[in-house]
């Protein structure tokens, strides 16, 4: 199946799209990225590690750090990524982070280390659409999706810029401020969504504090997809080598909660 194939297919089920972040290198991370597919993960976020991480919350943070202070790098992001592929040749894998570790060794040597490890698409949080050709053409040329990301303070002018060269899904970041801390009223990313849908016809997945089944399935009603990351890097900062149960346990009530949603 090809890169833009699993992307696609994900958003194309009869329900939204589950979409569960961890960060690479933070705890035994295969086991864990297995325990959410098993839980019903539709598309996992795979977070590269960085120092600087500015749109994370605590939860985030810290695994930053905990991945960090192990010496997880680049290669042994693309390493986890390649092993993942191999195990789940079909479920959507995507990389999360920032500019820095993506592009030091040029945009055409990570898009061409991304394809060959399986990545389907590429979020970079720091480098906005009007400098989209420090990654974007580089990683369209790869067939790999630009995933960007859409937040309450992109209005109508700016919206055009944010859609344009997106693929895969659209992210959109529910709260103005960092992952994890605080959840953003329905009514507010109600609006914003059907606004971004009659400009586009991307998937539009909503994260950024979503943490409870209960939200989740709120969201589901209004969006392509719900994205949950701090919910779950948490239970492996607190569960370590026991953790994969927890993830299953809770991405499978997530699952639940977003297929049963409409």
């Amino acid at each position: 199946m090809s890169t833009s194939t699993r992307l696609a297919s994900a958003f194309a089920k009869p329900h939204p799209a589950l979409v569960c972040f961890l960060t690479a290198g933070d705890g035994d991370t295969a086991a864990n990225l297995d325990a959410l597919v098993e839980g019903g993960a539709d598309v996992i976020e795979l977070g590269m590690p960085f120092t600087d991480p500015m749109a994370d919350g605590p939860a985030i943070q810290a695994a930053n750090i905990r991945s960090l202070g192990v010496g997880t790098t680049t290669a042994d992001v693309l390493a986890i990524a390649t092993a993942f592929r191999q195990r789940h040749p079909d479920v959507p894998l995507v990389l999360m982070g920032y500019a820095n570790p993506m592009i030091r060794r040029g945009p055409d040597w990570f898009a061409a280390a991304a394809k060959e490890a399986g990545i389907d698409g590429v979020i970079c949080v720091d480098i906005p659409p009007e400098e989209d050709d420090a990654l974007g053409p580089a990683l369209r040329a790869a067939e790999i999706a630009p995933i960007r990301l859409a937040t309450p303070t992109t209005d109508d002018k700016r919206l055009p810029a944010v859609i344009q060269g997106s693929e895969g899904f659209l992210y959109y970041v529910a709260v103005a401020g960092i992952t994890g801390m605080q959840q953003a009223a329905i009514e507010s990313i109600e609006a914003n969504v059907s606004r971004i849908k009659r400009s586009t016809d991307i998937p539009v997945a909503v994260g950024f504090g979503v943490r409870t089944p209960e939200q989740a399935s709120e969201i589901a009603r209004v969006a392509d997809g719900v994205v949950v990351g701090s919910a779950l890097v948490e239970l492996v900062a607190e569960h370590g080598d026991d953790a994969p149960a927890k993830l299953r346990t809770l991405a499978s009530s997530l699952a639940e909660a977003v297929r049963s949603a409409r």
